[in-house]
């Protein structure tokens, strides 16, 4: 994380001056002073990320200052230099919060090495702030032993070792991400941060900062300077998750960012250069976005330098018992049940299933036999909702007394997949009163992905269950 604004406290003229100097050669902003009272008064206008503050000040110490600037909400990083150098004021100055210590005279290239460790420290305290923020991601490695998988893992450990830009598509639920994180697992850049930016979940307005960062007062609410995600994930990965989502005036400022390498935060004029390697996924189609100008071409060129297809679930079906036995695992140690293996009946009727919701349908399937069935030794087929000559359905519980399983939702298992899919996303709507962010949850996709199924549906010309989701949905929050 670049370090911008920095703060020369020292009283002695020539020493401050060519401080002074030298740092805006390196083009950062610099601000000065010779009290402990003026700098307090700068800190008091802006913001800034770093403070050199000489030990004796006309005013006082200046480990005042070091001890007041770590009560701050945005501490800046303090280097303190001192003429009278000891052991003890070094020790005092590194306990009170310095992050390093210079002895005068010191030359320019040594301030420059301190300089580069306090930016690196920088990204670190920031990508750890942020990643403290993401939800804790439970699976990391790609399960299964098909001949599918198999070449996905060899692909992988080829694209791996470069730095060209990945595109990842596949249908929803086949595990997009846990794709990109083995690129990076594997890649050079596993000591760098890896940071995702889910592109369908962000509001349209914001995604321009997420990516870029901002100023402080770029918009209202803008209170104080936010470095973007790009930013966050210099010399390390960006996984841009759900890209076919961004509007057309972002995907123009993408395109430069990955053909310069460099950006400028949103109310901000100075460049910003970035080293992060792009990974970026979507469950559309990117052609078929770019042919309905949804998608501009030149950065759909850009995205697929080398594309890898996330394989459905159906299409690898010898994977399905390591995955449901997994599941079932992972779930039953999550909640506590006391479940530990899965019948034949059951298993059969896993495998017969075509899942249209991929992994993550079969992953939330076993997950709900956990927790509604999780006090018996097996789960069995009824648990599941549906018997080995049935397709699994939505399934409803019953929470009268005399309730033992669930009724599944009735399903034609000759219809195309296309039509198998449409008639689980509108029996699902269904379910949730038409409220279309409740049934995007359900689905396990973003509401932006559902609004665009239901368009789709709409343009192929299903036009009455369309109709009679959007009358109703009408009335709606959604």
């Amino acid at each position: 994380m670049p370090i911008e604004k920095i703060i020369v406290l020292e009283d002695d003229l020539i020493v401050r001056k060519n401080l002074e100097q030298q740092l805006r050669r390196k083009r950062y902003e610099v601000a000065s002073a010779e009290t402990i009272a003026a700098a307090q008064e700068l800190l008091s206008k802006d913001t800034f990320d770093l403070i050199l503050i000489d030990v004796r000040l006309p005013d006082g110490e200046g480990t005042e200052l070091l001890q007041q600037v770590q009560l701050r909400p945005q501490r800046p990083l303090v280097i303190m230099m001192t003429g009278f150098a000891s052991i003890e004021s070094a020790v005092e100055c590194m306990r009170n919060g310095a992050f390093d210590y210079l002895i005068k005279p010191f030359s320019f290239d040594q301030l420059e090495v301190v300089l580069k460790k306090a930016e690196n420290y920088n990204q670190l305290l920031k990508v750890n702030r942020f990643l403290s923020q993401e939800e804790e991601e439970v699976a990391t490695e790609l399960l299964g032993r098909s001949p599918a998988m198999e070449r996905l893992r060899r692909l992988i450990r080829k694209v791996a070792k470069t730095e060209a830009t990945v595109l990842v598509q596949g249908e929803s639920g086949t595990g997009k991400e846990l794709i990109a994180r083995a690129i990076y697992r594997q890649s050079s850049r596993n000591n760098g941060p890896f940071i995702r930016v889910n592109c369908a979940a962000v509001p349209e307005n914001l995604i321009e900062s997420e990516f870029f960062g901002h100023e402080k007062g770029a918009f209202t609410g803008a209170l104080s300077k936010r470095e973007g995600r790009f930013e966050l994930a210099h010399n390390g990965t960006i996984l841009l998750d759900e890209i076919s989502e961004i509007s057309p005036s972002v995907q123009a400022k993408l395109l430069r960012v990955l053909q310069e390498r460099e950006l400028e935060r949103v109310g901000g004029s100075r460049t910003i250069k970035v080293d992060a390697r792009v990974i970026a996924t979507t469950n559309r189609r990117l052609e078929e976005c770019v042919e309905r100008n949804e998608f501009r071409q030149d950065l759909f060129f850009r995205l697929n330098v080398v594309p890898i297809y996330a394989p459905a679930l159906r299409d690898r079906p010898e994977d399905i018992e390591t995955l449901a036995n997994h599941f079932l695992h992972r779930f039953a140690r999550k909640h506590g049940a006391r479940t530990r293996s899965i019948s034949v009946d059951c298993m059969s009727g896993l495998l017969s299933h075509s899942w249209p919701g991929n992994v993550r349908e079969l992953q939330n399937i076993i997950e709900r036999g956990v927790i509604l069935y999780g006090d018996e030794d097996v789960l069995d087929a009824d648990s599941l909702g549906f018997t080995p000559s049935q397709s699994i359905g939505a399934v409803h519980v019953d929470n009268t007394p005399n309730a033992r399983r669930t009724t599944p939702a009735e399903t034609n298992v000759t219809l195309p997949l296309h039509e198998i899919e449409k008639r689980h996303i509108l029996s699902v709507l269904e379910q949730c009163g038409n409220n279309r962010t409740h049934a995007a949850k359900n689905l396990g996709i973003s509401i932006r992905t559902l609004r665009n199924k239901l368009n789709e549906y709409k343009n192929n010309g299903s036009l009455e269950d369309i109709q009679r989701v959007d009358a109703d949905a009408s009335a709606l929050d959604e």
